[in-house]
């Protein structure tokens, strides 16, 4: 009888609003995970992340603004989402702003071998990131999920280079239509 008493109580705490010592306990080991990779993060000076929901480690925002390259001046805006199994999943990343790239397919799925074969529990947020950064700087056409892209930017990089620059100033690139994402 007096469990059940005790039981009643911490759920009334709980709803109250309180954190009893039995809530701090729960965390998983992907929320444990995910809070020291965010509390460590060393971002470089052209991305920032936002959480829409502060209490929701686990669903973030990163916005990634290079300033050299093909891409430079343009917005790009990834999702992640922290499944419970990381760090032993790689977390899944999808690319929200519609980019002509070798590496990004027009679904917003990224081609990047940590967040595929090559994820090990060892790589954090912050390798994931530098990661992305890295296929702004250097796009890679040896391993393409636009086949397109890839294929104009192996044959004729002046070329390449303009469609991306028409895809970012917001316009066609053959029939696929691609919103202004560059930075005002």
């Amino acid at each position: 009888m007096l469990n059940l008493y005790q039981l009643r109580q911490q759920k009334k705490d709980g709803e109250s609003g309180g954190k009893s010592a039995g809530s701090q306990k729960r965390a998983s080991a992907a929320q444990l995970r995910i809070t020291k990779d965010i509390s460590e993060l060393n971002l470089p000076k052209t991305c920032k992340t936002e959480f829409p929901d502060e209490d929701d480690l686990l669903n973030f925002k990163l916005i990634i603004q290079p300033d050299e390259g093909y891409y430079k001046n343009g917005r790009f805006s990834f999702s992640f989402k922290v499944g419970p199994g990381y760090p032993h999943d790689a977390p899944k990343v999808k690319c929200e702003t519609q980019v002509y790239h070798p590496n990004i397919d027009l679904e917003g799925n990224v081609c990047l071998n940590i967040l595929r074969e090559d994820w090990k529990p060892v790589l954090t947020i912050n390798s994931i990131i530098y990661g992305l950064q890295f296929l702004f700087l250097e796009p890679n056409p040896e391993d393409p999920l636009n086949k397109e892209a890839a294929e104009v930017l192996q044959s004729n990089k002046r070329l390449f280079e303009q469609n991306v620059y028409k895809s970012m100033r917001g316009g066609y690139v053959g029939n696929t239509y691609f919103e202004r994402c560059l930075k005002a």
